[in-house]
Protein backbone atom coordinates (compact mmCIF):
# COMPACT_ATOMS: atom_id res chain seq x y z
CA UNK A 1 0.00 0.00 0.00
CA UNK A 2 1.26 3.47 -0.91
CA UNK A 3 1.51 6.37 1.67
CA UNK A 4 -2.16 7.45 0.51
CA UNK A 5 -2.50 8.92 3.95
CA UNK A 6 0.15 11.90 2.82
CA UNK A 7 -2.12 12.12 -0.79
CA UNK A 8 -5.64 12.07 -0.22
CA UNK A 9 -8.20 13.43 2.10
CA UNK A 10 -10.80 11.29 4.75
CA UNK A 11 -13.13 11.73 2.24
CA UNK A 12 -10.87 10.49 -1.19
CA UNK A 13 -10.02 7.01 0.60
CA UNK A 14 -11.60 3.57 -0.27
CA UNK A 15 -12.79 1.34 2.21
CA UNK A 16 -9.68 -0.30 2.49
CA UNK A 17 -7.87 2.40 3.06
CA UNK A 18 -10.19 3.82 5.52
CA UNK A 19 -9.73 0.75 7.75
CA UNK A 20 -5.98 0.96 7.31
CA UNK A 21 -5.68 3.79 8.84
CA UNK A 22 -6.84 3.00 12.42
CA UNK A 23 -4.14 2.80 14.68
CA UNK A 24 -5.53 0.02 16.66
CA UNK A 25 -5.41 2.27 19.77
CA UNK A 26 -8.57 1.00 20.82
CA UNK A 27 -9.30 4.07 22.56
CA UNK A 28 -12.65 4.70 20.74
CA UNK A 29 -14.00 1.34 22.70
CA UNK A 30 -13.55 2.85 26.00
CA UNK A 31 -16.98 3.37 28.04
CA UNK A 32 -17.71 6.76 28.52
CA UNK A 33 -20.13 8.32 30.76
CA UNK A 34 -22.63 11.42 30.02
CA UNK A 35 -24.15 13.93 32.25
CA UNK A 36 -27.15 14.38 31.04
CA UNK A 37 -27.24 17.79 32.45
CA UNK A 38 -24.37 19.36 30.83
CA UNK A 39 -23.71 16.82 28.23
CA UNK A 40 -20.10 16.91 29.19
CA UNK A 41 -18.64 13.39 28.29
CA UNK A 42 -16.64 11.30 31.07
CA UNK A 43 -14.20 8.51 30.03
CA UNK A 44 -13.59 5.54 32.36
CA UNK A 45 -11.18 2.72 32.10
CA UNK A 46 -13.54 -0.15 30.99
CA UNK A 47 -13.45 -0.90 27.56
CA UNK A 48 -16.74 -2.46 25.32
CA UNK A 49 -17.40 -5.82 26.00
CA UNK A 50 -15.87 -7.29 22.90
CA UNK A 51 -12.74 -5.65 23.13
CA UNK A 52 -9.79 -8.12 23.88
CA UNK A 53 -7.84 -5.88 26.25
CA UNK A 54 -4.32 -8.26 25.19
CA UNK A 55 -4.56 -7.63 21.79
CA UNK A 56 -6.78 -4.56 21.21
CA UNK A 57 -8.80 -6.17 18.79
CA UNK A 58 -12.35 -6.35 18.88
CA UNK A 59 -13.90 -9.84 19.22
CA UNK A 60 -16.15 -9.50 16.87
CA UNK A 61 -16.02 -6.48 14.27
CA UNK A 62 -17.65 -7.46 11.43
CA UNK A 63 -21.15 -8.38 13.57
CA UNK A 64 -20.07 -5.83 16.47
CA UNK A 65 -23.19 -3.82 15.94
CA UNK A 66 -25.24 -6.80 16.17
CA UNK A 67 -24.04 -6.94 20.14
CA UNK A 68 -23.16 -3.48 21.17
CA UNK A 69 -26.31 -1.40 20.28
CA UNK A 70 -24.43 2.03 20.67
CA UNK A 71 -21.66 0.89 19.10
CA UNK A 72 -19.81 3.88 16.63
CA UNK A 73 -18.96 3.12 13.53
CA UNK A 74 -16.29 5.85 12.43
CA UNK A 75 -17.00 7.60 9.00
CA UNK A 76 -16.03 10.58 7.27
CA UNK A 77 -19.24 12.01 7.65
CA UNK A 78 -18.77 11.70 11.67
CA UNK A 79 -15.39 11.80 12.48
CA UNK A 80 -15.70 15.45 13.31
CA UNK A 81 -18.39 15.33 15.04
CA UNK A 82 -16.87 13.37 17.62
CA UNK A 83 -14.89 15.33 20.27
CA UNK A 84 -14.34 12.51 22.33
CA UNK A 85 -11.83 10.96 20.32
CA UNK A 86 -8.62 11.16 21.13
CA UNK A 87 -6.13 13.61 20.13
CA UNK A 88 -3.88 11.03 18.96
CA UNK A 89 -7.16 9.47 16.70
CA UNK A 90 -5.45 9.06 13.25
CA UNK A 91 -8.34 10.01 11.50
CA UNK A 92 -8.51 13.07 13.55
CA UNK A 93 -4.92 13.81 12.62
CA UNK A 94 -5.45 13.26 9.42
CA UNK A 95 -8.66 15.49 8.59
CA UNK A 96 -7.00 17.85 11.07
CA UNK A 97 -3.84 17.84 7.98
CA UNK A 98 -1.51 16.18 10.65
CA UNK A 99 0.95 13.45 9.65
CA UNK A 100 0.75 10.31 11.65
CA UNK A 101 2.81 9.91 14.67
CA UNK A 102 6.09 7.69 14.37
CA UNK A 103 4.32 4.84 16.29
CA UNK A 104 1.70 3.99 13.69
CA UNK A 105 2.51 1.22 12.07
CA UNK A 106 1.97 2.86 8.82
CA UNK A 107 5.20 4.37 9.67
CA UNK A 108 6.70 2.24 11.58
CA UNK A 109 5.68 -1.39 9.62
CA UNK A 110 4.98 -2.81 12.81
CA UNK A 111 1.11 -3.27 14.75
CA UNK A 112 3.49 -3.94 18.04
CA UNK A 113 4.47 -0.31 18.16
CA UNK A 114 1.75 1.42 19.41
CA UNK A 115 2.05 -0.96 22.08
CA UNK A 116 5.48 -0.77 22.97
CA UNK A 117 4.91 3.10 22.91
CA UNK A 118 2.11 2.65 25.12
CA UNK A 119 -0.68 4.70 22.76
CA UNK A 120 -2.80 1.84 22.85
CA UNK A 121 -5.02 0.62 25.60
CA UNK A 122 -2.81 -2.49 26.07
CA UNK A 123 -2.14 -2.72 29.82
CA UNK A 124 -4.30 -0.12 31.42
CA UNK A 125 -8.04 -1.25 30.98
CA UNK A 126 -10.60 -3.46 32.72
CA UNK A 127 -13.61 -5.13 30.08
CA UNK A 128 -17.07 -3.94 30.78
CA UNK A 129 -17.50 -8.27 31.45
CA UNK A 130 -15.49 -7.79 34.76
CA UNK A 131 -17.23 -4.69 36.31
CA UNK A 132 -20.87 -4.00 37.47
CA UNK A 133 -22.96 -1.63 35.93
CA UNK A 134 -23.06 -0.21 39.64
CA UNK A 135 -19.40 0.33 39.91
CA UNK A 136 -18.79 2.03 36.25
CA UNK A 137 -18.50 5.81 37.63
CA UNK A 138 -15.58 4.20 40.17
CA UNK A 139 -13.70 4.05 37.09
CA UNK A 140 -14.14 7.26 35.64
CA UNK A 141 -10.48 8.74 34.07
CA UNK A 142 -8.82 11.85 33.28
CA UNK A 143 -8.54 11.82 29.58
CA UNK A 144 -4.46 12.42 28.79
CA UNK A 145 -3.77 12.89 25.10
Amino acid sequence: MDNFWQTKTLEQMDSSEWEALCDGCAKCCLVKLEDHDSAEIFHTNVTCELLDIKSCQCSNYSGRHSVVNDCITLDQNNIHALSWLPKSCSYRLIADGQPLPDWHYLVSGSKQTIHSYGASLQGWVVSELDVSDDDIEDHIIRWVD
